[in-house]
């Protein structure tokens, strides 16, 4: 009985060791919390340079972070913002399917009928930072789903108005999209550590000292 009791609590106390995360294993880290003001503080302002900027500077779409499902980033950020969800048919071509487009609070009912927005359009990011770095720190800028703010499906209409414009120049038709808005653009320039000028700057603070001094920016940076 004594074995039994000593073999029962080895098989305890290895099934409890097997619950513990591995001694090279990393958890994920915990998100950066603060208020929209805070965040804006946090900004490094600099002279924007789009000097050597092009658009195939940013390989996009790639395969996605699921290697298996056959499909690119595009499809697979909208797979994750549908509302309704998609049928997913040979070569990922998505029918049916709801999603919102919050920019304007449009009801989408045709994939082809979006674009898959970069929140810090690529061009505005290559002005902040993004021309020091690599190509492949690039790619991963412009395929990131490892936050939900980087990339949004909107309307194209929207997407298109919005072009490579930052908050001083551009924002969401819907006002009710907007702080929601200036916290994604805020924490997305943080996660990848990019910069702004001077006049965007100013717009962000209007709004972080005025109508969207509640909103709350959650970020992590980016590996």
């Amino acid at each position: 009985m004594i074995k039994n009791l000593v073999r029962g609590f080895g098989a305890l106390s290895l099934a409890l060791v097997s619950l513990l995360p591995s001694a090279g294993a990393q958890a994920a880290p915990a998100p950066e919390v603060t208020t929209l003001a805070d965040a804006v503080g946090l900004v490094t302002v600099t002279e924007e340079d789009r000097t050597g900027y092009t658009r195939s500077k940013f390989k996009h779409w790639n395969g996605g972070d699921d290697a298996g499902d056959g499909c690119n980033t595009r499809n697979e950020v909208l797979l994750a913002e549908a509302v309704v969800a998609p049928t997913v048919e040979p070569g990922c071509k998505l029918t049916g399917g709801t999603w919102i487009s919050y920019y304007d609070g449009q009801e989408v009912t045709r994939a082809g009928s979006l674009d898959i927005d970069h929140m810090v359009p690529l061009a505005e990011a290559w002005d902040s930072g993004a021309s020091t770095w690599t190509a492949a720190r690039r790619e991963a800028y412009a395929n990131d789903q490892g936050a939900d703010v980087s990339l949004v499906a909107v309307t194209a209409r929207t997407n298109r108005q919005k072009a490579d414009q930052d908050p001083a120049d551009w924002m969401p038709p819907s006002p009710e999209a907007q702080c929601r808005y200036v916290g994604e653009w805020v924490a997305t320039k943080l996660r990848w550590q990019l910069t702004a000028d001077n006049r965007e700057l100013e717009a962000l603070k209007v709004y972080a000292e005025g109508p969207c001094e509640d909103t709350i920016v959650r970020y992590t940076p980016a590996a």
